[in-house]
């Protein structure tokens, strides 16, 4: 009943050309209000116009005829002013409070802002105590302050920037690859691989009360959390010319650096019928150029925050810096001693703060897939690492070992053949020369923002006796 006489209402409504605001079952309800994003309100041209904001109060200024709102709903770094009639105000505005707010679109007589949305209604939707909220309206938190909140820290400026970025640079990287012809692969998350053979897997056990006393494994051999999607690409690189995968990977590192995660993003990539580390490198450099210069024309205000407050003095890779240096084995290092993350940055300092290529690393530092490039007396891999400013290394990639006796060999020096039987099979059914890399996507956050911690770079850090939400 109390719905056909709105409808009623709503019809007359619209036939006499009003705007209409009511208040139903205490939820308020506009009929012509439309519901707006702050950032289509800033860009917006149209002025007079009825709009609706749902959003998180950032401030509140009370005046003795009005009240001035600053509202923000996660879509700009720049938040809406909402000027109200002080009557509005009630105790529950409070700075943190969520609310909902109809009023019409103008233009601001301010210089800081174009357009202001002058309210004729404001509710609030969800309370916040002022006191007890752990970010104060006056103050800038550091990243260390915030981390310590996973829950909230959303709910900040610089945090909400970095999901912009963190957003804009995966759409970047996935258009990247569409653009070029590549197939997206979702690699399994459990496997019982381990592609990098460091040992620092996450096995997955099944519960106590499923679990079968004869065969305590699920999938009957013993099962991990991936730490890359490689081998699985490598597959599908047998019946695609370019494939990649873009997904969480884990490593079951004890450590609570700046530098680790236990569940992190890689973006890696294979492509086919290439014997050239030539190609490796240009797909590298491609992709790291195209997605930088993505997110610093789409997301500029916000790249500009970390750069001005959250690491001051950091410069963003440019485009002429990409013009990458090329190194071949490092003769300075002790031969068949691999980098550490000093010898990185040693080296990135050292050729001006740019991005570094270090190609054909030692043989034996390698994983078994690795193509040997059979050179005396110095045994070294097709292998390539792209070293950049902040962190280090970037990408990591190598051509992949096609020759079947070759790999044989070495799985059986290793001890694997009977575990990667399948992956040797791969090269007696039309194989290809084949290569690809990785590329951790937290380390290109820190790269382009100057974030030292990778753990301000994921909206939800894992690492060891780290808490779980």
């Amino acid at each position: 009943m109390i719905l056909n006489r709105l409808r009623l209402i709503r019809r007359a409504a619209s036939a006499s050309g009003c705007s209409l605001c009511i208040s139903l079952s205490k939820q308020l309800y506009c009929s012509s209000a439309r519901r707006t994003r702050v950032r289509d309100a800033l860009s917006s041209l149209e002025t007079g116009s009825s709009i609706r904001i749902q959003g998180w109060v950032r401030s509140v200024r009370s005046q003795k005829n009005n009240l001035f709102l600053h509202v923000s709903d996660g879509s700009s770094l720049q938040p809406l002013q909402v000027v109200a009639r002080s009557d509005l105000n009630t105790r529950e505005l409070t700075f943190g409070c969520a609310v909902d707010i109809i009023g019409s679109l103008e233009k601001s007589p301010s210089k800081k802002q174009s357009v202001e949305l002058q309210a004729s209604h404001v509710k609030v939707i969800g309370e916040c105590n002022p006191v007890d909220f752990p970010f104060k309206i006056k103050e800038r938190h550091s990243l260390e302050y915030i981390r310590q909140y996973p829950h909230l820290r959303c709910r900040t400026n610089a945090f909400s920037s970095l999901l912009r970025i963190r957003s804009e640079a995966t759409s970047a990287i996935h258009s990247y690859f569409r653009d070029n012809g590549f197939v997206q692969i979702h690699t399994p998350i459990i496997t019982s691989n381990d592609c990098e053979g460091a040992g620092e897997l996450f096995q997955v056990e099944v519960s106590l009360l499923l679990s079968d006393k004869e065969n305590p494994h699920f999938f009957s051999v013993p099962s991990y959390l991936t730490v890359s999607g490689q081998l699985h690409l490598e597959v599908m690189a047998g019946a695609f010319p370019a494939v990649y995968t873009f997904g969480p990977t884990f490593r079951a590192e004890n450590s609570q650096s700046r530098r680790h995660l236990a569940e992190f993003y890689m973006v890696e990539a294979e492509i086919s019928f290439t014997e050239s580390l030539e190609d490796l490198l240009k797909l590298m450099e491609d992709l790291l150029k195209t997605s930088t210069e993505h997110l610093l024309s789409h997301c500029a205000e916000d790249v500009e925050l970390f750069h001005k407050y959250v690491s001051p003095g950091h410069r963003c890779i440019s485009h002429s810096d990409l013009n990458l240096l090329y190194l071949s084995t490092i003769s300075s290092q002790q031969w068949g001693c691999d980098l550490q993350t000093e010898h990185e940055k040693f080296l990135v300092k050292h050729c001006g703060d740019v991005p570094v290529f270090v190609t054909d690393y030692p043989y034996d530092l390698k994983p078994f897939y690795a193509r040997d490039n059979q050179d005396q007396p110095q045994h070294t891999a097709a292998a390539v690492d792209l070293l950049v400013p902040i962190v280090g290394e970037l990408c990591g990639g190598s051509l992949r070992e096609e020759r079947p006796e070759l790999l044989k060999t070495r799985l059986a020096r290793a001890g694997l053949e009977e575990t990667y039987a399948w992956y040797l099979q791969l090269r007696e059914f039309g194989s290809v020369p084949h290569g690809g890399f990785g590329m951790g996507f937290e380390r290109y956050l820190q790269c382009v923002l100057g974030v030292d911690n990778i753990k301000d770079t994921i909206p939800f850090a894992r690492s060891s006796r780290s808490c779980l939400l």
